[in-house]
């Protein structure tokens, strides 16, 4: 399993992981793959501290940070700070959505108190936030790919990027926003499926992940959306793309910080457990279909604000989900993809990484007979 991109970055397997847990980005480059840890949840000064400690425990391998800047957000054309920027959309949250989110927890039994702090948080969501995480970013040598998570990042800053000798990579969801990534000077397109976890489409990644490696050629495409196992890795490659951009799997795996009342979840869910919500984030996210994504989408409730005002309600909601894991279990922020069927146990990171490998090249072995028999 060895693609132009594996010698690009210096990995062994063009498998990468994405994770907002250090610890399964450190053990994901260890075993071969590029771990890449998602920054949106993190101050500066926290990135700082998670940055640090990958470096301290990740050896000689690289790794990537994925940051979140839409090209669409409310406030995106305000000339401020991101401390003023923050202070400007908190006033624009309406009373009504802070409380009925508030209502939703404490009628599940989940402790909320008035004026929590976790509430009216704007973390890493705008241009203005996210740079200073690039900025903390670009200070580590072994960090060597930023990638964003929705649209193609800022022009300048798609400059500083390559200025400190870094690949930049993008998320898209069809051919056309594959073609203002490479444009804009994107290096890597993330063609993610409509089945992925977190933000995404809705093209299928059978018919998507094609249709973009025709686009941007010769420029390398990862597929995302629907990746599980080394047979849909083996699909991807099959289809042009020249690794696998994975994200449910690590919820499931030992070193995640996942609690085991969530991989509990993940592990008694279906494919068709899953909704595409603008709930907890403004956009629409594929996330475990539970009481909060229902009640948003309940007629006469209050409807999702734009990002990233929505998260500025749900954030009470995601931060209760870690401190009081049985309570939060029917309303808690549970981003993952329709492949969350496939997820049945929690496994070690290594252990996930030699199956895939493994189940590539006997997919791959299949493919040999049939052609061969069919000489």
């Amino acid at each position: 399993m060895r693609t132009a991109i594996c010698d690009e970055l210096g990995i062994e397997f063009p498998i990468f992981a994405f994770t907002h847990c250090r610890d399964v980005v450190v053990a994901v480059s260890k075993a071969g793959g590029y771990g890449v840890l998602g920054a949106v949840g993190f101050t500066p000064e926290q990135l700082e501290i998670e940055l640090q400690w990958i470096d301290e425990h990740i050896g000689d391998h690289p790794y990537g940070v994925d940051i979140v800047i839409p090209n669409k957000y409310e406030g995106m054309d305000a000339n401020m700070s991101g401390e003023e920027l923050a202070e400007m959309l908190r006033s624009m949250v309406p009373k009504e959505h802070l409380e009925f989110g508030r209502k939703l927890l404490v009628d599940h039994g989940v402790p909320v108190e008035e004026g929590d702090d976790n509430a009216l948080q704007l973390l890493g969501w705008t241009e203005a936030t996210a740079t200073p995480q690039v900025d903390v970013a670009l200070r580590h040598p072994k960090v060597t790919m930023i990638a964003n998570a929705l649209g193609t990042p800022p022009a300048d800053m798609i400059d500083r990027i390559h200025e400190a000798g870094l690949k930049v990579a993008a998320l898209c969801g069809s051919p056309y926003q594959a073609r203002k990534h490479v444009d804009a000077g994107v290096d890597i397109v993330i063609a993610q499926g409509g089945e992925g976890g977190g933000h995404c489409g809705e093209v299928g990644s059978i018919v998507l992940w094609p249709q973009v490696v025709t686009e941007v050629a010769p420029v390398p495409v990862l597929a995302a959306g629907g990746i599980g196992s080394g047979q849909q890795i083996a699909a991807a490659l099959a289809l042009g793309c020249q690794g696998a951009w994975t994200g449910s799997q690590w919820l499931m795996v030992e070193e995640s910080s996942n609690t085991p009342v969530q991989q509990q979840a993940y592990a008694d869910a279906t494919s068709r457990d899953t909704v595409r919500s603008r709930s907890f984030t403004g956009k629409p996210a594929r996330m475990l279909r539970n009481d909060w994504t229902e009640a948003w989408e309940t007629p006469g409730n209050p409807e999702p604000l734009g990002m990233p005002l929505q998260y500025m309600v749900s954030g009470m909601a995601v931060a209760a989900t870690s401190k009081y894991p049985d309570q939060t279990v029917d309303v808690a922020f549970n981003p993952v993809g329709q492949v969350v069927g496939q997820l049945t146990k929690v496994e070690k990171t290594s252990t996930v990484i030699e199956r895939w490998v493994r189940e590539y090249l006997e997919a791959c072995g299949r493919l040999d007979e049939l052609n061969e028999a069919a000489g």
